[in-house]
């Protein structure tokens, strides 16, 4: 008599779930998803490299609040240098011939922290989101394009992607759609 008792209630315990989860509007749930990535975007306590248009010289100490490895690999126009946390996410700066961090880009299974990145951009990054999310509601992926700062991003849970570039600043030759 217990285990029919039981089993009643493990059964009604679960409709009620099924049909709770399932009464839940698509678009209330795209906008928690969106927010929740957005929240992620600026809060993971993942540090990152230089801040954009900031120089060079911080490289070594971002390697080691990552506690990733470095790799360094010099073309003609740009240095880039490639930072792999221990969570696998790979975050590249690259560099101009002046020093200067023209380019960021990341991918992994962590999106990093969007407000060290941008640096001084980042306010930018922010009120710009803000805007396209208030025209296209859902979930999309952040595209900003500006005369002075461009910013791409995308990915799933678990797999994202994005790159910022300053398009002043980019040094003669470099095709940005190059770097990734």
């Amino acid at each position: 008599m217990k285990s029919n008792s039981g089993i009643s209630n493990s059964g009604a315990s679960n409709s009620r779930m099924s049909e709770s989860q399932t009464s839940l509007p698509s678009t209330l749930f795209l906008k928690t998803v969106w927010m929740g990535v957005a929240l992620l975007m600026l809060a993971l306590p993942i540090p990152a490299l230089a801040a954009l248009g900031g120089d060079v010289t911080s490289v070594q100490g971002d390697q080691a609040q990552m506690k990733g490895s470095l790799k360094t690999t010099e073309a003609e126009a740009y240095t880039t240098h490639e930072i792999t946390a221990p969570g696998k996410t790979v975050v590249k700066e690259y560099v101009s011939p002046e020093g200067k961090v023209f380019a960021i880009s990341w991918n992994g299974p962590f999106i990093p922290n969007m407000q060290q990145l941008l640096g001084t951009y980042s306010d930018r990054f922010v009120q710009a989101a803000k805007v396209q999310r208030e025209s296209q509601p859902g979930h999309r992926p952040v595209n900003i394009h500006q005369p002075d700062f461009v910013f791409q991003n995308g990915g799933h849970m678990r797999s994202y992607f994005g790159r910022a570039y300053l398009p002043a600043m980019v040094p003669q030759g470099v095709n940005v759609d190059a770097l990734q």
